[in-house]
């Protein structure tokens, strides 16, 4: 089995485990993103450096064990959630050059737990929209076939997981902004 096919609950009770490292986990991901997000468009904003850094640092504190609750687990983050010194683009022109001077609460809590940030997702402008067809950065593609939609707005964070290029993915629901692409994508 690849580590991609792991759950995010085996592959945290494999790092415990030591069989493998969260350098070795986040580089797969890395290397996933890189060799087929090209053809669903799911990320905005891959954070390689940040990602290894992070991971880097996830592995010292296994090795002096003190691990947090989920160290070195991989996610991405929707583009609507500010990232201080990351881009944060709500998927649109207007944004395109903002590098957030600050992190929002679900950010700086995942964070304080040990995950590692690949990037930011691919989402409809400003949230608004339920096909993921409405984003400055162009359509977001469902991994299931390239003739559909992964639904909006966190249609992005949907397909990036739906095609393993990630264990987990934050988005956010207001009127089906999660469901949708849940459903969508087979997630």
């Amino acid at each position: 089995m690849e580590i991609h096919e792991l759950s995010l609950t085996e592959q945290l009770n494999e790092l415990k485990k030591g069989s493998f490292t969260s350098t070795e986990l986040t580089q797969h991901y890395l290397d996933r993103i890189s060799n087929f997000d090209e053809d669903i468009n799911s990320f905005i904003t891959v954070t390689a450096d940040l990602a290894l850094k992070q991971a880097k640092e996830s592995d010292e504190r296994y090795k002096s064990n003190k691990a947090l609750p989920l160290d070195g687990i991989p996610i991405a983050h929707k583009d609507i959630f500010c990232t201080e010194n990351i881009l944060t683009t709500c998927g649109s022109k207007m944004l395109s050059n903002f590098k957030a001077p600050y992190s929002s609460t679900v950010v700086n809590n995942l964070s304080s737990d040990g995950v590692v940030i690949l990037g930011k997702t691919n989402m409809d402008e400003f949230a608004m929209g339920s096909s993921n067809e409405t984003s400055y950065f162009g359509n977001v593609i469902s991994p299931i076939s390239d003739n559909l939609v992964p639904g909006g707005s966190s249609g992005g964070s949907a397909s990036a997981l739906a095609a393993k290029l990630t264990p987990a993915t934050i988005g956010t629901g207001t009127g089906g902004s999660i469901r949708q692409p849940a459903s969508f994508t087979g997630t």
